[in-house]
């Protein structure tokens, strides 16, 4: 959690001082994924966590991931939309109330999955908007 915190803290303080960069519009939503991923994967591994929600949200990844790289090679930079960003704050929520056994976890989990979903479709709407 604490590397969640320093994540944001960091988005923060870029914004604030003017230091925001295309690379880091690329790189930051990268290293989220890669961060809430491998923790929720190892959370399966523990049985805390359903794998099937897992899934769904590792797959998601790997098709904004691919819309972002197709974006980048036409020079275009897809920065990370609010629904996204509330997806994210959504998985690190859940992710802390699983390692915790804080009830309604997964509940909390399928809603990070729901807003995986939705917010992989806006990337897929997004995506067309951007062909050339």
């Amino acid at each position: 959690m604490l590397l969640s915190f320093s994540d944001a803290l960091d988005g923060y303080l870029a914004r604030r001082l003017k230091q925001v960069s295309d690379l880091g519009k690329f790189l930051d939503p990268i290293a989220d994924k890669i961060l809430v991923i491998s923790v929720l994967i190892a959370l399966v591994g523990f049985g805390k966590a359903n794998s099937i929600a897992v899934i769904i949200m590792v797959a998601r990844e790997f098709l904004v991931s691919g819309i972002r790289i197709r974006a980048a090679q036409g020079n275009k930079i897809i920065a990370a939309i609010p629904l996204a960003k509330l997806k994210t704050f959504t998985q690190i929520i859940a992710v802390l109330m699983l390692i915790l056994n804080v009830p309604l976890a997964n509940t909390i989990l399928w809603l990070a999955v729901l807003l995986s979903l939705a917010s992989g479709g806006a990337y897929l709407w997004l995506s067309r908007i951007l062909k050339p």
